[in-house]
Order: structure tokens, then C-alpha cells, then sequence
């Protein structure tokens, strides 16, 4: 998300490439524009033991053989990025090639450590430290302001009482910038997975709505698709807008455009406060009084990024405090990690299903029947 916001503040040749996705079309789909030689692969996973990221690993090393002359060339075409540095030596990474981070620091708020290597090979140091400074700002401001003027405080605050006190089921960030066109994705799993528990620490059933569904996409597409239920559906849907005042693109015609992109953003904050009766023509009335924030920032660069993303982070944490949630465990997820080994099993060995439920086992056996 980082290096696609700040793609422009670029200050090298490198071509960075993301792969998450155990589905082999995502790997193979880049490996094929590739060459080898000129390839640099950096694993990030803290446990060193998550299974999409060691398949995926496994294949860029076959790959990487299949290019090379001699097998040691290839450990100069890996880096670590983990808490596990046994495990990256025994796949094959030189030990100067592993940078170590802390066991205690969750995926969801990472990217400040060696997690954001390819930040900082994307934009150099300097750029990468205007990050930082960015964060440490807006840490300082969450720690010290008063909560009358506190940022996360205030906007955890409205989005307990939306969630509390009018039943909202879901939120949208939308950003009114092309570069943030990932952030909404970003703050998904920074948000949903960092609050959304039923128990308390004290393992108590929370009495009140925890985390909504949080989505949304750039501005000005989604007004195209959604926008329409946020303003005549019968869902209740909190909305943040992200804009920038000033625009870095530099190209044809660009400050025009960046005006024409403000007034949408602006038009359709003020279409959700003030809505349209319509006398007589029901399927016309558009009833408004529905919230929305509007962040307004000076222009992107990178410590700006930086306040925004620790800005999401902090107030995530400031409603776990409120609600009593730890924000830094996702159980949920380590479940279905745990299924999917025994279910592979029974996938690659054919097993008689004798443990397995029926609706289960039904999925099974029809990927049994229907391999070709």
C-alpha cells in the first residue's frame, strides 16, 4: 500500500512485485516477466512458518535454481525479514541477509520495522525516515492532546457511538486520491482484525456491537457503484473522506482535474449531511442527515502518509481500550490456519473422512470426483 502511495517520491530503478497469495497465479503471473539473474526476493513473515508464505518461498527458489549456473548463487538473491532466523538460515538465506524483527510486533502494524524494507528501497532512506517522523508525529499527538482535540480519541469515540447507538453494521473509508487507492484494504485488516472479538480481555461477552465491516475504494469510481445505498439505502454507513488540498502531479491540466476531484469529494459529503426532498416523488427524496468525516491534507508525501496510517492505528487501539479488546491477537485466523493442514490432508492422501463433518467431507469428495 506504502510503496503504491509514494510510487512518485521514487528514487530508484527497482520494479517492486507483491505476492501474498498461495494461488499459484499470482507468483507465476510475475515470475513470467522475469529474469533470474536480476531477481531479489524479500520473505517477510515473522514466524518464518505461515504456509502461503514457505510455498511461495519454495517456488522462487526452484525457479531461481532453474536459472542460475550454480546452486550458491542463489543465496545472494534472498533476504529475511523475520523473528525466526533458525528457520531463514535452514531455508537457505545468509545469516547477513536476515533482518531481525520482534516477536511481540503483529503483521497489521509492521510496516515502521525491517517489514518496510521495500519502502525504503523504493524511496531511499530519507524518505523512508520522513515516514517515521510522520507516525512518531501523530504518536505524540495521540499520546499528549487533550481528548477534546485527540484525533483517534475522537473519531474512536464517533465510530463507538455509531456502532453502539444506531446499530451500524459497516463503514467506508474512501479516499479522493488515486495513489491511496490500496489504504481502504489496508485499514480492513488493521481495523476488522484488530477488533473484532466477542470477548473482552477478561474473556466477558462484549455487550454492545464491536468492529463494523469496514470497506470502501478510491474516489471518484465508487460513486459509480455504492454511493447510491450510502445515500438512499436503508443501511446506516459512517463515511471517511480522504482528500488532499494540493496535488504533486505535475502532467497536463492536473490542477484542473485535482479541483474537479475536491468538488466530488466535498459534493458528496455535503449530498449525505443535507440530502434532496423531492415533494410527491418518494423514489426521488434522498433523506441526507448521514455522517461523514473529511480529512483534509496539505498534499501527499511521505511523513503526511505516515500521520495518516499511525492516525487509523491509533484510533483502532483507543476503541479496544474503550471496548476492553485486545487489538493484538486474531485467534479467528490461527483456526483456520489450523483446519486447512488437516483438510489438505485429506485432500492429498484420500482419506476415509471418518473425522470430518458432512458438509465438509461433501466438499471433499466432489474435488475427489472431479479431478481431471
Amino acid at each position: 500500500m506504502v510503496c503504491e502511495a509514494l510510487i512518485d517520491f521514487s528514487v530508484s530503478d527497482l520494479n517492486l512485485h507483491f505476492v501474498s497469495n498461495v494461488d499459484p497465479a499470482h507468483l507465476n503471473g510475475i515470475l513470467k516477466n522475469l529474469v533470474p539473474a536480476t531477481t531479489l526476493f524479500i520473505i517477510a513473515s515473522k514466524s518464518f512458518t505461515t504456509i502461503e508464505t514457505q510455498l511461495n518461498a519454495e517456488t522462487a527458489k526452484t525457479w531461481l535454481l532453474s536459472g542460475m549456473e550454480s546452486t550458491d548463487l542463489i543465496k545472494n538473491h534472498f533476504i529475511a525479514v523475520t523473528s525466526n532466523i533458525d528457520a531463514a538460515r535452514e531455508f537457505g538465506v545468509e545469516e547477513t541477509n536476515v533482518l531481525p524483527i520482534w516477536e511481540w510486533v503483529g503483521g497489521r502494524f509492521s510496516l515502521w520495522s525491517a517489514i518496510g524494507l521495500p519502502i525504503a528501497l523504493l524511496v531511499g532512506m530519507p524518505q523512508f525516515r520522513e515516514l517515521l517522523a510522520g507516525a512518531h508525529s501523530m504518536d505524540e499527538h495521540f499520546q499528549s492532546t487533550e481528548l477534546n482535540e485527540n484525533l483517534p480519541v475522537i473519531m474512536a469515540l464517533l465510530s463507538i457511538w455509531y456502532s453502539g447507538f444506531f446499530d451500524c453494521h459497516s463503514s467506508a473509508i474512501v479516499p479522493y486520491s488515486q495513489y491511496l487507492k490500496l489504504f481502504p484494504s489496508y485499514s480492513q485488516q488493521l481495523y476488522m482484525e484488530s477488533l473484532g472479538k466477542r470477548v473482552d480481555i477478561h474473556g466477558r461477552e462484549i455487550q454492545t456491537n464491536s468492529a463494523e465491516v469496514l470497506w470502501g475504494t478510491v474516489g471518484t469510481s465508487g460513486q459509480h457503484s455504492y454511493f447510491q445505498l450510502l445515500h438512499q439505502g436503508t443501511e446506516f454507513i459512517p463515511v471517511d473522506f480522504i482528500a488532499f488540498i494540493n496535488t504533486i502531479d505535475k502532467s497536463l491540466n492536473a490542477l484542473e482535474r485535482h479541483q474537479h476531484l475536491l468538488a466530488n469529494c466535498f459534493s458528496q459529503s455535503l449530498a449525505l449531511m443535507s440530502g434532496k426532498p423531492a415533494s410527491g416523488q418518494a423514489s426521488r427524496s434522498i433523506p441526507g442527515n448521514k455522517p461523514s468525516n473529511t480529512l483534509l491534507i496539505s498534499q501527499l508525501n511521505p511523513h503526511n502518509l505516515g500521520c495518516l496510517i499511525a492516525l487509523y492505528e491509533h484510533k483502532t487501539f483507543a476503541q479496544s481500550v474503550i471496548w476492553n479488546i485486545n487489538a493484538f491477537d486474531q485467534w479467528g485466523v490461527e483456526l483456520g490456519k489450523e483446519l486447512s493442514k488437516n483438510i489438505l490432508n485429506e485432500l492429498q492422501l484420500e482419506n476415509s473422512l471418518k473425522d470430518i463433518d458432512q458438509s465438509t467431507a461433501a466438499l471433499i469428495n466432489f474435488v475427489r470426483e472431479s479431478k481431471t
